[in-house]
């Protein structure tokens, strides 16, 4: 009997309707599908038709074809077009971190994440482990050998080494080792290596921020890369090269300790650059080292003297001899012996005539401006590594006269620039930050009037046309700022082989109190060059780095009342000259 003539061959249920209605399952669906199409087979044959029995064995793998062809396609169009959007390696790496690409203001990049390889051996797959240990050591040549070996003479598949470049990964892969494999792994990498590395920061295996800009934007940054985003900062990459640049420079030339530098938009704080030296240092001297930054402070002085009408540019101080306040003898750096006005004790940089003023106005009003001026709390910025100032704990007048010329108190290099720009922009505080187009939601508070603003703007300007500041000049730049030097406290006394020197500077220093305006901060930290004044050590990097800038930020040169837009001197302005202190 031909199987086409089995009466029970027509007397089967048809598929997925079994005899009493109840359905079948899948894979026995599939089975009967299977039988029949090897049943219409059977019949070609016993019919003598092989080429029926070819045809239709043609027909099946086409359609088996067909259907694997359309289902891939489908899972494409599905992953290319519908799937959920994610960070830049989440797509086809389980492993992947949604973390946005970090960007400076103009789009550049500064932190992205590429997919690295953890790689992995099971001793038990591999037939020579000395010949192993030895090609992979050719191959990859920073793995550590005691691991390789430790993982090569054990019983269970272990991992040799994280962190494999894709490069890394091909050239083991080519081994052809057996037990050899490799797991994708998201890795944060920062293709400009040092460069602002303080500002960025870093991220743990696990792609949470763990320092700088990394973890004070970390929620944001996870969510931008969630949307497929870049993150920016208010770091301008430019800005940020000529600083670094010229800070190493001024290390080399001062042969320094360490050193700082951070430029900033005074109207909206802004911060465009912020370098902190050495590199590879973990500490950012920018926002948590400590400093008595000596002259500075006088500028501080000065201004609360204006503000509270205690003093103008004509009040006299007496420094014809040394003031003293009890046993206590208070002298200048290169003493004038005469009577001062205030504009006098500024350029000259007197320690009588601001320490005068400051006991004049007594412990609540010198209080009270160091407030406004931020210099007794931490910068308000987003980086959690901003530290709080070592504050003075009495304020009588030893202790006024020393703040009125910058010791007793130890801020951080951001305090001195966040308080420099609220002196510039027309007397407005405005926080410090990181985030492009300023903080949305800042406090911002009226610290001294404009009319103060205005005269220390002057004042700063003068200062390098006639003071100390001389060297921090720029052909048609407008520079204005105020030099800074103090000595620092080793084993209970200011050793002056152990000095700190500073400039904090605005340009342009002239035009209306809203015009765009920039703020540099140098400190050279220890010095060991002499002289080891901020004039010497600090203010020629100002000048050439506002020199460098200039194009970037869109200064133009131009004259100002003190000199033409090359530099030179106006002949019916006057330099006195200044000590560099």
């Amino acid at each position: 009997m031909s199987v086409h003539d089995d009466p029970r061959a027509w007397n089967r249920p048809a598929p997925g309707r079994p005899r009493g209605g109840v359905s079948m399952p899948s894979w026995r669906w599939l089975t009967e599908i299977m039988w029949r199409i090897e049943h219409s087979f059977g019949r070609a044959r016993a019919d003598a038709r092989p080429e029926e029995d070819t045809r239709v064995r043609i027909f099946v793998i086409l359609c088996l074809f067909s259907a694997v062809f359309v289902c891939l396609a489908l899972g494409a169009v599905n992953a290319a077009l519908l799937a959920p959007k994610g960070g830049i390696w989440s797509g086809g790496q389980p492993n992947a971190v949604d973390r946005a690409d970090v960007v400076d203001r103009n789009g550049a990049l500064l932190a992205t994440n590429i997919v690295h390889y953890g790689f992995y051996i099971d001793p038990a797959q591999v037939w020579d482990r000395g010949a192993a240990a030895a090609q992979i050591k050719r191959a990859l040549p920073r793995v550590s050998m005691s691991r390789l070996n430790k993982v090569l003479s054990g019983d269970r598949r272990l991992i040799v080494m994280p962190g494999l470049t894709p490069g890394e990964k091909a050239a083991v892969h080519g081994l052809a080792l057996g037990g050899v494999t490799f797991e994708p792994e998201d890795r944060r990498v920062y293709p400009l290596g040092v460069s602002a590395t303080h500002v960025l920061g870093v991220t743990d295996t696990g792609g949470q921020g763990l320092t700088g800009a990394e973890l004070a934007f970390n929620r944001e940054i996870r969510d931008a890369g969630a949307r497929g985003e870049n993150f920016p900062l208010s770091i301008d990459l430019r800005v940020q090269g000529v600083l670094e640049n010229e800070l190493a420079r001024a290390v080399e030339e001062s042969q320094a300790k360490g050193a700082v530098g951070i430029i900033a938009d005074v109207q909206t704080g802004e911060i465009l650059g912020m370098a902190s030296w050495p590199t590879g240092d973990r500490l950012n001297r920018a926002t948590s080292a400590h400093y008595e930054m000596g002259s500075v402070f006088k500028t501080f002085t000065v201004a609360a003297g204006l503000d509270t009408g205690r003093a103008d540019m004509n009040t006299r101080f007496d420094a014809s001899e040394a003031f003293m306040i009890g046993k206590r003898r208070i002298t200048d750096f290169h003493a004038t012996n005469q009577v001062l006005t205030l504009e006098e004790v500024y350029l000259h940089s007197s320690n009588i005539g601001t320490s005068r003023l400051a006991v004049e106005m007594g412990p609540n009003t010198m209080r009270d401006y160091f407030t406004r001026f931020g210099l007794l709390d931490a910068a308000p910025i987003e980086l959690h590594e901003s530290a709080r100032p070592r504050r003075p704990t009495k304020w009588d007048d030893s202790t006024l006269a020393s703040l009125s010329f910058g010791y007793g108190i130890m801020i951080t290099p951001l305090q001195m620039s966040a308080a420099m720009g609220a002196l510039t922009n027309g007397g407005r505080f405005v926080p410090l930050t990181l985030r492009k187009g300023g903080r949305p939601n800042a406090e911002v508070r009226q610290v001294v009037s404009p009319e103060t603003s205005l005269t220390l703007l002057d004042l700063l300007r003068r200062n390098v046309v006639r003071g100390s500041g001389g060297r921090a000049d720029a052909p048609g730049l407008r520079v204005g700022g105020k030099t800074g030097s103090a000595n620092k406290l080793v084993n209970g006394r200011y050793d002056p082989t152990h000095a700190v020197g500073t400039f904090a500077a605005v340009f342009p220093a002239d035009g209306p109190l809203n015009a765009r305006r920039y703020s540099i901060l140098i400190l050279i930290d220890e010095p060991g060059s002499y002289p080891r004044t901020g004039g010497f050590v600090a203010a020629p990097a100002v000048g050439r780095i506002a020199d460098r800038i200039a194009p970037f930020l869109g200064v133009e040169r131009r004259a100002d009342p003190y000199r033409t837009a090359l530099g030179e001197k106006i002949p019916a302005f006057e330099d006195v000259g200044g000590d560099g202190r």
